[in-house]
């Protein structure tokens, strides 16, 4: 094993203290960024559930931000005023709370969080309230096929016990919780010797402790003892004799197949881990190259569950289009038997452990992440080191064991079979629904940050000034751009590039060029196959992948320091020297021909798909999407054609950030790509320029099955150098860029408990992109949730923002700006984004002097300017809605 991958330890230098109230506190000094990460684990999750109240965790944790006794305010807000990145999660084992914020900002994150441990305030209509938003989450879920077979296989696989039944609840159960009942689950487990704090980042450990002990200290331990609620491990259920079949509305068949596995602490699961990674780690994994190599599946994919009490293993695979789920089905257990009966090589087990390795490196390199790691493996296990245990056993491994572990857990008797077959249904004329009750639709008060300041802890507010280190960029001969960062802070290496083949050129070729070819670069080049390539980066762990949108191919690669030279040389093969086999491509279009059916089977990429090509035209790049028509047409000529006249030097940007020495990277991406030369074909881009809609316009694609509407709303925005851009992005950080903080989601989330989830945005580019609404709903609170948006649109034009709002907004976005820049994956595309618009590198420096400089007045110009609610295109896709009176805001 390379002494780069056992030298790094997660636990290094974390201070563990169990405070006199019980409370366990894990500390991790990593002074790399002025940021924290702050993270309060549960001991509690579906797990703890009793019959009848499935779901009951989950619905606390949405409760926890209603407020408290003494801060009777959505904490969404008040977490947003001091610009923490926060969220939360409820699983199995544990139910979740984390931040990332400014260093200067963790005390009164502290302060909070200690409020809500134990005084939240869960009163009738706030249950009442968010037990619309879960059941609006929770059929969500259920516009998936995938969840819905799962969901059945789980119960199946586990009949007598939690963890068959899904996390979020069910429907009737969360329609049936008592507030008492949620009131005594809230007092048995939320209390400080059920709970664990990490914090990692930018901080000392032992006066953070002592600020630590002086604000959760303070809470008592109570009087009645800590219950052990410890799941028991799961019993199977009895096996059906045939696959469970799920014959409902859908796009393309899937298989999924459940083997019941032990604890998470199991000695065996080492072995697990490693056979997973034999089985589906890559492209050179046994199961893909079986299923998805030879056309098959348009994807397989596996994982190990590992909880408190026991686990699965999953295993998916979607069917081609050509294919039938038992040939998959077969293969699969062709593919089992064999690591059953015969050892793998050497070789393959070398490579299953170095992959384990690495990827615990490369996912752990951000504050977050080591601080989420931590917690569980406290949580889990009780030990806050269990996962470099884990790796330690993964070390030791043998063929033998793999072998034992397959015949062990993967046997054909224990396992739960599941097909989903997709039926054919017409959609149904919208009906109005009998269960829309009566609501006041007119905007509430917007927020006052007069009202959030006062129930906020005191807070520091420092001047927008950035000590951000500065890439340094560098254009060789042939016009490739190269942005080089160095960071020592772990062993990586991030790279994130650009080139300008985007599906925006489709107009100009054929819809769907642009990702095919995207999708083939990697597929074999003029010395070496794909099977090699992939096996090349796999080996060692790393990963490059390619993926187009609309204004461009985005580069994303990852790996160890050490082997840097192995991930740009095979970036620079590809680039350079892709051959296109057709074999490849006939395979790769059919994975494009399944995943555009099940596009076309899913709200969110419906509705956008029919938004998009409402606003602009069909003599706009942004209008075209590919068909199965248009798919089916394209020839591998098309792929060599668009790939010669498109990926070249000069439409190529590449950015690095990691432990590299800048020199010797320079001159090395000198050597590999200083003869790559440019095409005088290269296609160039038309925008033509967009009207407004003259009215408001509603279009509701229905989708057989679904229960919840994914809603689009909005019209033509601006482009990222617009000067208007960063009053902009004030403007809509007030108005939707929060779905718990925001006008939009004050009003109709938590107000009127309409959605989900609702948020706006401007996606603003290289050319303008439009301003987007975007928000999830029962069918019978769509037309509602929409006209109070278009209302609240309405208010805004006509009485704008207070100097309050602009202010808090500035800070907020100032404050979480060092904290974007703290995660190296985003601060590699934040480098990159701004040399695509053709920024400045000081812009990552200099982003919050730009808020700071926003006028009032720029803001109020910008409402006028930019936002029109009786100018909208609205499409709302799933469900049949009935709504006539969507056409005008009132």
């Amino acid at each position: 094993m390379s002494p780069t991958l056992t030298s790094v330890s997660l636990t290094a230098n974390v201070l563990k203290t169990e405070l006199d109230n019980g409370l366990v506190v894990l500390l991790k000094e990593i002074r790399t960024a002025p940021v924290v990460s702050l993270q309060v684990w549960y001991r509690v999750g579906s797990a703890q559930e009793a019959p009848g109240q499935n779901g009951i965790a989950h619905q606390l944790e949405h409760l926890m931000f209603k407020g408290t006794q003494s801060r009777p305010i959505q904490f969404g807000q008040l977490f947003s005023a001091i610009g923490s990145q926060t969220n939360a999660f409820t699983s199995y084992d544990m139910t979740a709370y984390f931040h990332t914020v400014r260093a200067s900002q963790l005390e009164p994150l502290l302060i909070l969080e200690a409020d809500r441990m134990v005084n939240t305030d869960i009163s009738p209509n706030q249950l009442s309230s968010e037990k619309r938003v879960v059941i609006s989450e929770l059929q969500g879920y259920e516009n998936s096929p995938e969840y819905r077979l799962s969901r059945t296989l789980m119960n199946t696989l586990y009949p007598n016990h939690a963890y068959g039944l899904p996390v979020g609840g069910t429907v009737a159960d969360v329609e049936s919780f008592s507030l008492e009942a949620v009131q005594s689950y809230y007092r048995q487990f939320y209390r400080p010797d059920n709970a664990v704090i990490v914090i990692t980042g930018d901080i000392e450990a032992e006066p953070t402790l002592q600020l630590v002990e002086d604000i959760f200290g303070a809470i008592p331990r109570p009087g009645l003892p800590l219950a052990n609620f410890t799941p028991t491990p799961p019993t199977p259920g009895p096996v059906p004799q045939q696959p469970i079949t799920l014959s409902e509305p859908g796009s393309a068949p899937l298989l999924q197949i459940l083997y019941p596995l032990p604890a998470w602490t199991d000695p065996d699961f080492a072995a697990i881990e490693v056979l997973d990674a034999i089985l589906t780690a890559g492209r050179s994994s046994r199961l893909y190259q079986a299923l998805v190599e030879t056309g098959l599946a348009s994807s397989v994919s596996a994982y190990a569950a590992g909880l408190q009490a026991g686990g699965w293993y999953e295993v998916d695979a979607v069917a081609t289009l050509e294919t039938s789920l038992e040939e998959i089905l077969e293969v699969l257990q062709a593919e089992i038997s064999q690591i059953q009966s015969e050892l793998v090589s050497a070789a393959e087990l070398d490579q299953a452990k170095t992959q384990l390795q690495a990827h615990f490196i490369l996912r752990n390199r951000d504050i977050d992440s080591q601080a989420g790691q931590l917690a569980y493996d406290q949580v889990v296990t009780g030990d806050y080191h269990f996962s470099e245990t884990l790796l330690t056993r993964i070390t030791q491994v043998t063929a033998a064991d793999i072998q034992r572990v397959a015949q062990t857990y993967l046997v054909t008797e224990k396992a739960i079979q599941g097909q989903f077959i997709p039926s054919e249904l017409t959609a149904t004329s919208p009906q109005a629904s009998g269960m829309q009750t009566s609501e006041d639709f007119s905007p509430g008060i917007p927020v006052d940050p007069a009202a959030v300041a006062q129930f906020l802890p005191p807070v520091t507010h420092e001047p927008p000034h950035s000590h951000q280190a500065l890439p340094e960029k560098f254009t060789l001969k042939n016009g490739l751009r190269i942005l080089l960062l160095r960071d020592t802070s772990t062993p990586t290496v991030t790279l994130s590039g650009h080139i300008q083949a985007g599906t925006a050129y489709d107009l100009q070729t054929k819809p769907g060029v642009a990702n095919l070819t995207a999708e083939n670069v990697g597929n074999g080049t003029k010395t070496k196959t794909a099977l090699e390539l992939a096996q090349g980066l796999e080996s060692r762990g790393a990963g490059l992948e390619l993926a187009a949108f609309r204004e461009g191919v985005d580069l994303d690669g990852y790996v160890l320091s050490p082997d840097l030279s192995l991930l740009l040389e095979t970036l620079a093969d590809i680039l350079q020297n892709a051959t296109f086999p057709e074999a490849e491509l006939n395979r790769s279009r059919q994975r494009a021909l399944t995943d555009l059916q099940m596009d076309l089977d899913d709200p969110n990429r419906v509705a956008r798909r029919v938004f998009q090509q409402t606003i602009y035209p069909s003599n706009h790049p942004l209008h075209s999407f590919p068909t199965l028509e248009t798919t089916q047409a394209i020839t591998r000529d098309d792929l060599i054609q668009f790939y010669q006249q498109q990926y070249t030097p000069e439409n190529t940007i590449l950015t690095l950030v990691g432990n590299f020495e800048i020199e010797t990277v320079l001159a090395e991406l000198e050597t590999l790509f200083g003869a790559w030369s440019n095409n005088l074909n290269s296609l160039k881009l038309n925008i033509p320029n967009i009207e407004l809609p003259k009215q408001n316009s509603f279009t509701n694609p229905v989708l057989p099955g679904k229960t919840q509407a994914i809603t689009y709303l909005g019209h033509q925005g601006i482009e990222r150098r617009d000067p208007r851009f960063y009053a902009a992005l004030l403007l809509n950080h007030i108005l939707g860029g929060d779905t718990l903080a925001s006008r939009l989601g004050v009003e109709i989330r938590d107000r009127l408990g309409l959605t989900y989830g609702i948020y706006s945005y401007f996606a603003a580019g290289q050319h303008p992109g439009p301003f987007v609404i975007q928000m999830q709903t029962a069918a019978e609170d769509t037309p509602p949730a929409i006209t109070a948006t278009l209302s609240l649109l309405k208010q805004l034009k006509e009485s704008g923002i207070t100097e309050a709002e602009l202010a808090a907004a500035k800070r907020t976005l100032m404050n979480s700006h060092p904290v974007d820049l703290a995660n190296l994956d985003q601060l590699a595309r934040s480098i990159l984004a701004q040399e695509i618009i053709g920024l400045p590198t000081t812009e990552i420096r200099d982003f919050p002097n730009h808020l700071a400089a926003v006028m009032l007045e720029d803001v109020e110009n910008v409402i006028q300017e930019l936002i029109h609610p009786e100018n909208m295109v609205i499409v709302s896709a799933g469900p049949g809605v009935n709504a006539p009176e969507l056409l005008t805001a009132t």
